[in-house]
């Protein structure tokens, strides 16, 4: 069953500071929360469903709603780490089309980077309950160092190199120097990634997304409601999600949650991989650009280093560009989750309203793609297709 015309991005918001250690978590997300509501001509009056994952301030949303003084006939708290508001988006939709919501808020925020937190480098906690802690805790597995041995694995199956996936965050620069928001806006070259400092071999400092503060919101609602709103109609036409783990022991360090989740999306809403000119991919690292790119149909498995290298994925320069306004690796990763940024900016591609250097030409189809959780197990994936009318 295709979601054609069941519901539609009315109002988005990225918080625009990256670093607030003057303003609370309850602070950050409330203004994300106004900010979206006022881009779409609503009031938190209107709101009558609630989507929010365990950033949200207090032990769980409630607490935060009554903050906000919603009345709501709908509440969703699923969450599935960074791409947590990409699922929120499909649930969204889901409780539009049946009734249960008409005005849906989706929101995530966070201070990290206020916080001090070394998000890629210092060992996660495993929680005591978690089914492989008292295999996995004694490595004191760090994220860096799994994403490092997903490069090094591509590297030795595909022969993609080091300069290939520093492409990536050359063109992730070239786009943040047109957003005056990003927390890295000074462009780089190949040269300079591959001499920016080693994190785990072979992934090195601009090869990782930054770890800022902030967050944003996204406001979806009914196709009556989006027709008397002033913004451009920019409805979700497919969604897909996973859990991609490790498979009983046998799993791929080669392969994304997106071989999974993005079919789903594009058989729901009858597209393919060639129709898209835009994608909003998530970075949390470039090996994961290009993986997801292979995963999602872009190019063939093992093909991604010839897609990505040589500007390719700079606005203009190729059939595909990705992540405009600068990405995880460059802009912004609020609370160390991408997802909310990645529709956000998928959005503005399809309103036009992205910055005209970057602003892709008649772009009418846009795809907001990521995972979320711990690579390797407890490892979740999403992706949103997205249609201008």
């Amino acid at each position: 069953m295709k979601r054609n015309d069941k519901a539609y991005i009315a109002g988005i918001f990225e918080h625009p500071t990256r670093h607030a250690p003057d303003k609370s978590l309850v602070q950050l997300h409330a203004e994300c929360a106004l900010g979206a509501l006022k881009d779409a001509g609503l009031s938190p009056k209107d709101v009558d469903g609630f989507f929010g994952g365990r950033d949200i301030p207090g032990s769980n949303a409630n607490w935060f709603i009554d903050h906000m003084n919603l009345k709501l006939r709908h509440i969703d708290s699923t969450d599935a780490g960074g791409c947590s508001p990409l699922i929120h988006v499909s649930h969204a939709v889901d409780a539009i089309s049946s009734g249960r919501c008409n005005v849906a808020l989706i929101i995530l925020a966070g201070r990290p980077r206020s916080e001090q937190m070394k998000t890629g480098t210092a060992p996660r906690p495993c929680e005591p309950d978690r089914p492989d802690a008292l295999w996995e805790a004694g490595y004191r597995p760090t994220i860096s160092t799994a994403y490092a041995m997903m490069m090094s694995r591509h590297m030795h199956e595909y022969g993609t190199t080091l300069e290939q996936l520093a492409w990536i965050r050359v063109a992730a620069s070239e786009h943040a120097k047109h957003n005056p928001n990003a927390m890295f806006n000074k462009p780089v070259t190949v040269d300079d990634v591959m001499r920016s400092p080693l994190v785990a071999s072979p992934l090195r400092r601009m090869d990782c997304c930054v770890i800022s503060d902030g967050g944003g919101a996204i406001v979806l609602v009914s196709p009556e409601i989006a027709r008397s709103l002033k913004n451009p109609l920019v409805r979700v036409i497919g969604s897909g999600h996973t859990v991609h783990g490790q498979n009983g022991g046998y799993s791929s360090l080669t392969t994304t949650g997106a071989s999974v989740s993005g079919p789903i999306a594009f058989a729901e809403a009858g597209v393919t991989a060639k129709d898209f000119k835009y994608a909003s991919i998530y970075d949390n690292f470039t090996i994961m650009v290009l993986m997801q790119l292979e995963d999602l149909g872009f190019c063939k498995k093992g093909e991604g280093g010839k897609f990505v290298a040589d500007g390719k994925l700079i606005s203009g320069n190729g059939p595909l560009a990705i992540n405009t306004d600068g990405g995880g690796l460059c802009n912004n990763h609020p609370s160390n989750r991408g997802g909310i940024t990645k529709l956000i900016e998928a959005t503005r591609q399809l309103r036009g309203t992205a910055h005209p250097a970057v602003q892709v030409k008649n772009c009418d189809l846009a795809l907001a793609s990521g995972p979320g959780g711990f690579i390797g197990t407890g490892y979740a994936h999403a992706t949103v297709v997205l249609e201008r009318l």
